[in-house]
């Protein structure tokens, strides 16, 4: 895809993501890789109200190219590339249902949410729990590259998921899946549970790797 597309790409996708309620004011960011760079929603910015030329360009040392300044958190982005190159986007919410889930005493940092169902392995596979850094410090950096290797998909404790995926489709479908089974969880939480089975997991997890 060339970069004008891939422009356009990102603007509609912030666009569809604002008007259902999954991001709200100025948060949230997606990213994607481009020929010579990676582009990235501009700092401040809705991501219902992008504009595609406005968009910030940076190379991979996370320098700016072209374009407004970049979101704060390039750093979450620029972390995920690096550990998985063959990933191409990466996007970040602070959506409502995941956030809510990220502030729960009782979840396993090791893989929060559990298997209520095949979609959810397939799009999300496990997602461990970040630790709470202040937004902007970098130790949040240090602290999802450490996982990235081997999570396309985590949440940030008490701020939001971040999830990469082999284009800005696949980022799109696994991080809303995401939030529809968080939705599901707490819509379900305190009641007694029907979970996938570790021998469906298993099979969810062999034919339909995530990531």
């Amino acid at each position: 895809m060339n970069e004008h597309a891939l422009r356009d790409q990102i603007c509609e996708l912030g666009r569809s993501m604002f008007e259902r309620g999954l991001t709200h004011g100025s948060s949230g960011n997606i990213s994607a890789r481009c020929d010579d760079g990676w582009l990235l929603t501009p700092t401040g910015s809705s991501l219902g109200k992008l504009d595609p030329a406005r968009l910030s360009k940076l190379d991979w040392n996370g320098k700016l190219i072209a374009g407004d300044q970049p979101s704060k958190e390039n750093f979450l982005h620029l972390a995920m590339y690096h550990e998985r190159e063959r990933n191409q986007a990466v996007v970040h919410l602070h959506s409502t249902h995941s956030v809510a889930v990220s502030v729960l005493e009782d979840i396993d940092p090791a893989d929060v949410l559990p298997p209520l169902t095949a979609y959810y392995l397939m799009r999300v596979g496990s997602l461990p729990l970040v630790p709470y850094f202040a937004p902007g410090d970098l130790q949040l950096a240090a602290a999802v590259r450490a996982l990235a290797g081997r999570h396309h998909a985590m949440l940030l404790a008490n701020h939001g998921p971040v999830v990469a995926g082999s284009s800005l489709a696949a980022a799109a479908d696994a991080v809303e899946e995401l939030e529809a089974t968080a939705r599901l969880y707490l819509l379900l939480h305190g009641q007694r549970l029907r979970l996938l089975t570790p021998e469906q997991v298993a099979d969810i997890r062999a034919r339909y790797p995530a990531g």
